[in-house]
């Protein structure tokens, strides 16, 4: 703080003493540097088990020693508003509370001082300077660390738009192709091993079968990530191509073509398919109405009280949660910036009216095609990847939704150059899962007062008057009220579960056989009672029971006609 001094006048005039003057000045956090690699924790948190496991995984084997936070719990939600500004969102209070409860812990139940936990800790998050508070998050994290004991204590961003500049001593976390491909491969793996445990569960015949058997997945998958190590292979025939194309960074080349055009995983994915296919049974003919879950980031993501536990709710109550991949928001990322490229490239290529020639307007204009090409061929890999993740674990999750579709979708209603959270997605996806015979019911998740999704849900009463059979419903969550947020989504979830009884129902007598004697020839084949066999969609059909029997009866047909002959 800069101290100066400034007279004033009192209510009736009269010259008071100085004062000083302090004037705002932004701490300045202590670098991390290579030397502290060794001995500094680097904590993730925030996202589902899965995804934090995964990264976790990947960033030690680059050699990182790397911890995480606990899933945030409503202790952790009372912590974060003791500690932190007013009016600030959910997502703020949860995650700064749990920050600070896990380093209690390091505190009091395993002796270590304060001072060890700020100089051997840090907290790696995602930054941002958008529109909505979420430009304050890594600001309230430090005010939170600080009202509760542990000032000083890193907390490092890497922003949306650009890299953490880290000057002058070599950095201790690199923000390097090595790491972004680490955390790629954990958001994409979580995502799809996520929307396959939620899209099997509700199905199992035996109960817990699930979550045992995706525990296996998940360790043969963290064993794999921790022993592919730091290094790119060098006995690929790509490697002189990537020194080549980069002689200053060949090293991070190689690894990129070795993500894009190897195999570093996909082999062990395959292994964890047999490992699903054979250690669970599933019972397609159970009739579940289909929840998709959209929303804020945040919100729709967490598994915690963050969001009342909502997924593990609505599988309680009878219901099939599609859970939104981390993945389409990335994507989402991706496609804005392209459509701001776009936009800007009359602006720089018309010149400013200070007579630039046409050669210089051509060049301009080529530059920024670049630029949008760049991007688009970004967005495509990414759509590659999950792709390859989502065959290679048995090409039953959704692919990820075309952006432009998306795009085109929700501009009528919420203009898709508004930045800020999800932007036009919250409207674009109600639209889509509905029109798209994709989900029953669609749930909206996002903390109280989120600017963003208030904006969504004053665009959705348009859209619900144009679409008057969709069927969804916006959840505010506070950290406090699930009782009242429990009874809103019962009451739509009847609705849903009607619309599937009545779907399914009217399935089975268009297929000509009964439940039972459908059930009885799953029994005696084998392959239906796969968690990972492919469904057929049919037109107008949402449920996978009732696409399921649709496909039985065809199967069964051509065994009788084949019998008859």
């Amino acid at each position: 703080m800069q101290t100066d001094t400034q007279e004033h006048r009192g209510a009736h005039g009269v010259l008071c003493e100085a004062r000083p003057v302090r004037h705002y000045r932004r701490p300045v956090q202590r670098r991390l540097t290579a030397g502290e690699r060794e001995r500094v924790t680097l904590l993730f948190g925030g996202l589902t088990v899965r995804h934090d496991r995964l990264i976790q995984a990947g960033e030690e084997a680059l050699g990182y020693r790397v911890g995480r936070v606990p899933t945030p719990t409503k202790a952790d939600f009372q912590t974060g508003k003791e500690n932190c500004d007013y009016g600030m969102c959910n997502p703020v209070y949860f995650t700064a509370g749990a920050l600070v409860n896990h380093l209690r812990r390091l505190r009091d139940e395993e002796g270590l001082s304060a001072e060890q936990i700020v100089n051997d800790y840090a907290f790696v998050t995602a930054g941002s300077c958008g529109p909505c508070r979420f430009g304050a998050y890594a600001s309230q994290y430090r005010l939170a660390l600080r009202n509760s004991g542990f000032e000083g204590f890193r907390v490092i961003t890497f922003q949306q738009r650009e890299s953490l500049n880290q000057s002058g001593e070599e950095p201790g976390l690199s923000f390097d192709a090595a790491f972004f491909i680490a955390l790629l491969n954990g958001l994409l793996m979580g995502d799809v091993l996520n929307e396959l445990a939620n899209q099997i569960r509700p199905y199992e015949v035996h109960p817990g079968e699930t979550d045992r058997v995706f525990g296996e997945v998940m360790a043969r998958l963290e064993r794999r990530m921790r022993d592919r190590g730091a290094e790119a292979p060098t006995d690929r025939w790509w490697t002189p191509l990537a020194a080549h194309l980069a002689k200053a960074k060949p090293a991070d080349t190689a690894r990129f073509l070795d993500q894009f055009l190897g195999s570093a995983y996909i082999d062990t994915l395959k292994e964890c398919a047999e490992l699903i296919e054979e250690g669970i049974e599933v019972d397609y003919t159970r009739a579940k109405p289909l929840c998709k879950v959209t929303g804020e980031f945040w919100a729709q993501t967490t598994e915690g009280d963050g969001n009342f536990k909502m997924f593990s709710f609505l599988e309680s109550q009878g219901a099939e949660a599609l859970v939104e991949p981390l993945t389409t928001w990335l994507s989402y990322l991706l496609n804005q910036t392209r459509t701001k490229v776009l936009d800007e490239c009359g602006l720089g290529a018309n010149g400013n009216g200070n007579g630039s020639g046409a050669l210089k307007r051509f060049r301009a204009r080529v530059a920024c095609r670049k630029r949008w090409a760049w991007f688009g061929t970004v967005q495509w890999l990414l759509h590659r990847e999950y792709n390859r993740i989502r065959q290679a674990l048995g090409g039953t999750a959704h692919p990820l939704v075309d952006q432009h579709l998306l795009q085109r979708l929700g501009h009528r209603y919420y203009n898709r150059r508004c930045g800020g959270g999800e932007g036009h997605l919250e409207v674009a996806k109600t639209i889509y899962y509905a029109n798209h015979q994709l989900a029953h019911m669609i749930l909206s998740l996002k903390p109280f007062g989120c600017m963003p999704s208030t904006q969504s849900d004053g665009a959705q009463a348009a859209v619900l008057a144009d679409h008057p059979d969709i069927l969804f419903l916006p959840v505010e969550t506070s950290g406090e009220g699930d009782i009242d947020a429990y009874s809103r989504v019962l009451m739509a979830l009847t609705e849903a579960k009607e619309r599937c009884r009545d779907e399914f129902t009217a399935c089975v007598s268009e297929s000509g056989y009964t439940v039972e004697q459908i059930r009885a020839y799953c029994r005696d084949h084998a392959e239906l009672r796969r968690p990972l066999q492919e469904i057929p969609r049919h037109d107008g059909v949402v449920g996978r029971a009732a696409n399921f029997v649709m496909h039985v009866a065809e199967r069964m047909r051509r065994d009788a006609e084949g019998g008859a002959r």
